[in-house]
């Protein structure tokens, strides 16, 4: 990140001076986040219970909050983004053969992002059997639900729901949001959450599989949607969720149709790709799933 900050007045855009590698479409679309949207030349989400406007034009970032000014907002965004992380080290690391490079090719400046570990929690046990739109309604309602409604909004955007917010709610009210059987899963992490049970930022200090254990004894949270959060949230770079994009992938182009279940699947891909290897599999998965649909699998 470089450069001079151009401070701005109330409703017009906080201007930051950035020239490193960045795609905002691809990192805000990757089925990391389930919250942002297109809006004219913007890139619209709900993050730190504001709503939020970015772009990217030229050498610079604009950015607009609502309810709080963008000044103040920027530097959790720009911790949100990642910008801090040397992706062209991390490319170096992981490109060591020609499937990687051409996904980097192609999608150079997707970032990872570094969520709320909680609403990651909740938006991943929402992805199981499921896709991308469908998840997208099921977060927006349980935000309509269970969250607050935003200043200046005029009632319509909410914030994400707290755990205990979340926790008070009954198995029957959250199905009837059209969760189906996950509705269980999320009221039971949100008590688990909300009684002080785990910790989850202190899981960010945590040794990956420790956090792993943790994260795993949660209802509704098997490996891969734990490798989810703790790729897109915890700090944890070396995570390699494996759904069925990347045991395609990894079939195909690496294992030769090996039979390995997806945990041994996962650490055979951890050993491969190293320390980033969550980078690796984020780029393989995008790539795949462009080439096929929005379906979010297992």
């Amino acid at each position: 990140m470089a450069g001079g900050v151009t401070t701005a007045a109330s409703g017009t855009p906080y201007r930051v001076s950035f020239n490193g590698p960045l795609d905002l479409e691809s990192t805000l679309f990757s089925g990391q986040v389930f919250r942002w949207r297109h809006v004219g030349h913007w890139y619209q989400g709900v993050a730190f219970d504001n709503v939020i406007r970015i772009r990217r034009t030229g050498g610079s970032l604009e950015v607009v909050g609502c309810p709080d000014a963008a000044a103040d907002l920027w530097p959790l965004l720009a911790d949100y983004l990642s910008l801090n992380a040397d992706l062209e080290r991390i490319y170096n690391s992981i490109s060591a053969d020609g499937r990687i490079r051409s996904a980097v090719a192609r999608y150079g400046g997707m970032r990872v992002l570094r969520q709320d570990p909680w609403e990651c929690l909740i938006s991943f046990i929402c992805t199981s059997a499921s896709n991308i739109p469908r998840i997208t309604r099921n977060i927006e309602s349980i935000c309509q639900a269970f969250g607050r409604p935003i200043s200046g909004t005029g009632g319509s955007m909410h914030t994400f729901p707290t755990p205990e917010a979340l926790a008070r709610a009954t198995e029957a009210e959250v199905r009837e949001l059209g969760l189906g059987y996950r509705a269980a899963y999320l009221v039971s992490s949100a008590r688990t959450i909300a009684e002080g049970a785990v910790d989850l930022m202190a899981l960010r200090e945590a040794p990956y599989e420790e956090a792993l254990e943790v994260l795993t004894s949660l209802d509704g949270v098997g490996d891969k949607v734990a490798n989810c959060i703790l790729l897109f949230s915890l700090d944890k770079p070396e995570a390699f969720p494996v759904d069925t994009h990347i045991d395609q992938c990894l079939r195909e182009w690496y294992l030769d149709g090996s039979k390995l279940n997806r945990v041994k699947m996962r650490t055979w891909a951890q050993e491969h790709f190293g320390r980033n290897a969550g980078y690796a599999n984020h780029y393989l998965f995008h790539d795949r799933r462009q080439q096929t649909s929005t379906r979010l699998p297992k």
